[in-house]
Order: structure tokens, then C-alpha cells, then sequence
């Protein structure tokens, strides 16, 4: 344990954020440096409990005590080769995961919890820093190839698990840079891409090998992957987006999330000048169809863009401050949040629901006409008199994804699906075809960043034992075992 009296001595505390004035001028991260100090306060926070159930809430089972307790004493080096012990990527999750962690630790029961993912940043950044983070040759070669379609964090997390047994791993990814939605779905604000690219570096040195603009089922066949490789783990994820079929929804200005945020992120990778971003909310009044992450991150694009006026519609009820009775600890805290974004500005608007989307003589988005709504005997009913009409010219629709996209790679290969529409797989992520296994949201459905991590890396263990009859590679939780957060 740290400080056996940290948690009675020192209170909660993050990085500020830069102003908004300033960090609306650019697209850097918008956290301010963290002292160590302040740091090492916060890891001693952490009670090293009896039954640390953040090690629970955790999908990839990160030994949070442990490594609290490392940085709190000054021992940044063990701390990192702890947190890679079970972790990738902690660069990701540090910056992008909700921390379902922190939402189970024990001290959360009636204090603030402990600063979970700052720590873990912070020691992944100072690692990097050192040139702690080297590449992890394998020691003997297996002779055996395995394909890896996706580069989204499920695929890379199975990628380098695979590589370091000794497999020559190939990386398929059908967009022109590697890394999926963290690539080109995560604002530069959110997370600059100089964090892939470094790992990309690790990757490439320990041996794994990245094929971009390759769209597996398309223009890449699905029969010359079965037989040149060994093993197909299949990491595509969940971007079948959701739609909204409603009178108006034809024509330009109504848009998909994932048909806006990638421009943003081409035009700070220098792919094009950021007056030329095709879908640009510059001068426009915008509604975001969607209260989640996704929505926020357009909202924070937007914001940089320079829109007009940005609301943002929830058809859900605005959450409450602090827990319900029916979400108690340790389950992931449901409660209202501001991001950055929100903090940035913008209306979110809760209990609405949008029925038409209105045009001019000329098809032009003029605005959208909506109505509240309220939780009847389980759905959602209209509030009679509440219909309002809003000016607007561009209209984001962040509302989720119901699976993976059909066509091309799965129907080429005539995987199952289950119930869900997901990539139908057992407790080892084996599809009904021996040498396809599926891990990620392929698999699992839309969900965290650290379940795609777990199940890379879980996936991985499965194929190595597969290929080879046994395994040493670690095996986190099975996809079965626990519930969908």
C-alpha cells in the first residue's frame, strides 16, 4: 500500500484544461501538464483494499494497486512493466476509455474515487519519455502466418500478442492508415495521433506487418487469405451505423458521425487544407442527433470548425448527478457527465425526439422539426403541445452502431451471425470456421475500447493455442463471463 492514510489526506484532483478560448484555436489534447507531485498524491489515495474491485471492473484485469503503489514510491520503471503486464495499449484507455475502473473502486462507496486513468497515462507517457518502450522480440519463430482484418484496437492488441509468440502476423486494413476508429472515429483533441503512430513504430520493429487500403472481400479476396495463412482473426468492428428514416431524411445536409469525424482527423494529418474538408460545420447552426461520446465528438469538431450554434439532442432523460438506487456500486456509474466538449459549449437538449427534417423549394436543410418525449409504461410517448421547430443547415446523427457491415468480407467468408447481428463465435472466439476466429466489436457488439483490448488479446491466446497446442500468452476473461458495459 502507498500511503495507508492517503485517501483521509488528499482529495480528488485532474489536470486543469487549457482555456477554451485557447484550445478552441487548435486541435491539440486539452489537458495541461500534470505535476508529479500531484500525481504521486493521487496514486496514494488508492487503499490497496482487501478485494481491489477495480481490478474487477476492469475487463483487462489491470493491477491498478500495484501500480499506484509503484508510482507513489518512485518506481516509474516496475510501474510500467506492470501495466503492460495485462495492458497494450495504457496510451489508449488513459485517454479514451470511461474508466469502468474507477467506477468500482472501493473508495468511491462514499469519497471520490481514485484517479485511475490519470495515473495510468501518466506512466505510459513518462515510459515513452525514458525510451522505456522498446520493441518485444519473439524468441523463436512458429513458422506458422496469421491474418489480422482490422486495425482498430481489438486488431493490434491480437496483432502484437500474436507476433511476440513467434507468428508472422499481417494487419489488413481497408482505410489508408492504420489504427480503425482510433485512427479516424477519435478527435485529434481527444487523442493525438503521434500516440499511434509511436506504438505503430513498436509494432513494426517487433516484426508485425501493416497493409493499408487492403478491404478484405473486396479488393483483397478472402480466398487468397485462407490459403496463405494459418489463422484469420477477424477485428473489423462495429460500424454498421444507425440510421434515422424519417420525412427529409434524403439529400445533403443530414449526415452520419462517421461520415464527418474522419475529414476532421485527414485535415490534421496535412491530407487536405481544412477549408476543403468536404462535411464542414463552419458558419452553420448544427444539431447532433445522439447525447453519447460520439456526439461529443462532434460537438468538439464542430466547436473547432467554427459553427454557428451546436445543439445536441438525447432522446433519453438527463441523467442524474449522483447514483440511483438502481445503479449501485461497484456497476459503472450512469450519471451526468460534461466532457470537454460540453464544456466547451453547445445545448444538450434531453426527452426529444426528431420527426421531420425540413428542406427549402431548393432540397436544402433549412432546419428540423421535434417533440419531447416521456417514459411510458416503458417507452417512449410524445409530450402533446411540445412541438418546436430549429434552424439549422447540418444535422450529425451520432446514435450508435447495430453491428457489423454486411457485403464484402463476411459474406465472403459465410460466417454465423448471432441474434445480434454480430460475428457468431464461442468462449475461444472460434467462428464455425476452423481456422476464423473474431474478436472486438465484430464479435462483441459496439461497446468499450478496453473490451476491444481484452478480446484481442484473449483472441490471441486462442489462436496460439490452436496453432501450436498449448499457449503462453496470457488469457484475460472470456467474452461469456461478463455482461455488456
Amino acid at each position: 500500500m502507498a500511503d495507508i492514510k492517503g485517501f483521509l489526506k488528499y482529495e480528488r484532483e485532474l489536470p486543469s484544461r487549457r482555456p477554451v478560448p485557447v484550445r478552441l484555436r487548435d486541435w491539440k489534447e486539452v489537458y495541461e501538464e500534470f505535476p508529479e507531485d500531484h500525481l504521486q498524491k493521487q496514486a496514494a489515495r488508492c487503499m490497496d483494499c482487501g478485494i481491489p474491485f477495480c481490478n474487477d471492473g476492469c475487463p483487462l484485469g489491470n493491477l491498478i494497486p500495484d501500480w499506484n503503489d509503484l508510482v507513489y514510491r518512485d518506481r516509474w520503471r516496475d510501474a510500467i512493466e506492470r501495466l503492460h503486464a495485462t495492458n497494450n495499449f495504457p496510451e489508449f484507455t488513459g485517454r479514451l476509455c470511461p474508466a469502468p475502473c474507477e467506477g468500482a473502486c472501493v473508495l468511491g462507496i462514499n469519497q471520490d474515487p481514485v484517479t485511475i486513468k490519470q495515473v495510468e497515462v501518466e506512466i505510459i507517457d513518462r515510459a515513452f519519455e525514458e525510451g522505456w518502450v522498446t520493441p518485444v522480440l519473439p524468441s523463436t519463430k512458429t513458422g506458422k502466418k496469421v491474418a489480422v482484418v482490422g486495425s482498430g484496437p481489438a486488431g493490434l492488441a491480437a496483432a502484437q500478442q500474436l507476433t511476440r509468440a513467434g507468428h508472422d502476423v499481417v494487419v489488413f486494413e481497408r482505410a489508408d492508415r492504420i489504427g480503425g476508429l482510433l485512427r479516424y472515429g477519435i478527435p485529434e483533441f481527444k487523442m493525438e495521433k503521434r500516440h499511434i503512430d509511436r506504438r505503430l513504430d513498436q509494432m513494426a520493429a517487433e516484426g508485425t506487418e501493416f497493409r493499408t487500403n487492403a478491404n478484405v472481400g473486396v479488393d483483397v479476396p478472402v480466398e487468397d487469405l485462407r490459403r496463405d495463412f494459418d489463422a484469420i482473426v477477424l477485428a473489423g468492428g462495429a460500424t454498421q451505423w444507425r440510421d434515422l428514416p424519417i420525412p427529409g431524411r434524403e439529400g445533403d445536409g443530414v449526415h452520419q458521425a462517421m461520415e464527418y469525424l474522419p475529414w476532421a482527423n485527414k485535415a490534421q494529418q496535412g491530407d487536405l487544407a481544412v477549408d476543403e474538408v468536404p462535411i464542414n460545420a463552419a458558419g452553420k447552426n448544427v444539431v447532433i442527433i445522439g447525447g453519447g461520446d460520439t456526439g461529443a465528438d462532434c460537438l468538439g469538431t464542430a466547436h473547432r470548425q467554427g459553427a454557428a450554434s451546436v445543439h445536441q439532442f438525447e432522446i433519453m432523460p438527463r441523467p442524474p448527478e449522483e447514483r440511483p438506487d438502481a445503479n449501485p456500486w461497484p456497476t459503472y456509474p450512469m450519471v451526468y457527465k460534461v466532457t470537454s466538449a460540453h464544456e466547451e459549449g453547445g445545448d444538450r437538449v434531453y426527452s426529444v425526439n426528431t420527426e421531420e427534417f425540413v428542406r427549402d423549394g431548393d432540397g436544402n436543410l433549412v432546419g428540423l422539426k421535434a417533440h419531447e418525449v416521456e417514459m411510458v409504461d416503458g417507452r417512449f410517448q410524445k409530450v402533446e403541445g411540445s412541438d418546436f421547430q430549429l434552424e439549422c443547415e447540418l444535422v450529425l446523427l451520432a446514435m450508435g452502431f447495430t453491428g457489423p457491415e454486411s457485403g464484402g468480407l463476411l459474406d465472403h467468408l459465410d460466417v454465423d451471425r448471432d441474434e445480434r447481428s454480430n460475428v457468431a463465435r464461442d468462449a475461444v472466439y472460434k467462428t464455425n470456421l476452423d481456422d476464423v476466429w473474431v474478436c472486438g466489436d465484430m464479435g462483441r457488439g459496439q461497446s468499450l475500447i478496453v473490451w476491444a483490448i481484452a478480446e484481442g488479446r484473449a483472441c490471441a491466446a486462442a489462436v496460439d493455442e490452436a496453432l501450436m497446442g498449448e499457449t503462453a500468452l496470457p488469457v484475460p476473461v472470456a467474452p461469456t463471463d461478463r455482461p455488456l458495459v
